[in-house]
């Protein structure tokens, strides 16, 4: 089985993850952390990295074969990443959705003793966070015709807006329990 996540910023996508790829002892892929790795390489920030991918559909490419050759070649792992649902249309697709505001102030709070001073107000993430998902929007559409924000491209959309950590991870494992044929077992200090 793939698991691919989808979802808004500050949904805690990256934190479920991480929390099923180890219960499960499956691979974790992040698209997220690709994008930031190329930008490093070249040199840039992230958010110059997505301006740039706007007009050059060739960063998305190369993400989006990664993605591809991925589901073609490998099985039991968590993805990821916006368009993982369509680049992998047969894994159990979960958008994690979160509030725009409780996201914009998780991303906030993580962000406090980070380097990016751009993230200093509750205004300034909410404006940055705007910005990136219409960037996002508008590239997948131009690009592949897809709203990757739009839930119904999903098996199941989980609201983290009034969850702990503990609570999102145990209804997307009680989901992929439901899923899975042979019951996969859970390590209880992970609940």
């Amino acid at each position: 089985m793939i698991i691919s996540l989808g979802g808004n910023q500050g949904s805690g996508k990256s934190i479920l993850a991480k929390k099923l790829a180890e219960a499960l002892g499956w691979p974790r892929y992040s698209m997220g952390m690709l994008h930031r790795d190329m930008a490093a390489s070249k040199g840039m920030t992230l958010a110059e990295h997505n301006k740039l991918a706007e007009s050059d559909p060739n960063i998305d490419l190369e993400v989006d074969k990664y993605q591809e050759k991925l589901g073609k070649t490998e099985d039991n792992f968590i993805i990821e990443g916006r368009t993982s649902w369509h680049f992998i249309p047969h894994s159990l697709k979960l958008f994690v959705y979160v509030d725009e505001k409780v996201g914009a102030q998780r991303i906030l709070d993580a962000h406090r003793e980070g380097e990016d001073k751009s993230m200093d107000t509750l205004e300034n993430v909410l404006l940055s966070l705007k910005n990136r998902k219409n960037n996002e929007r508008k590239r997948y559409l131009d690009f592949f015709d897809i709203d990757v924000f739009d839930p119904k491209n999903y098996d199941y959309v989980i609201d983290t807006t009034n969850m702990t950590p503990e609570e999102v991870f145990s209804e997307a494992y009680r989901i992929i329990r439901e899923k899975l044929s042979d019951g996969l077992a859970i390590d209880k200090q992970m609940i």
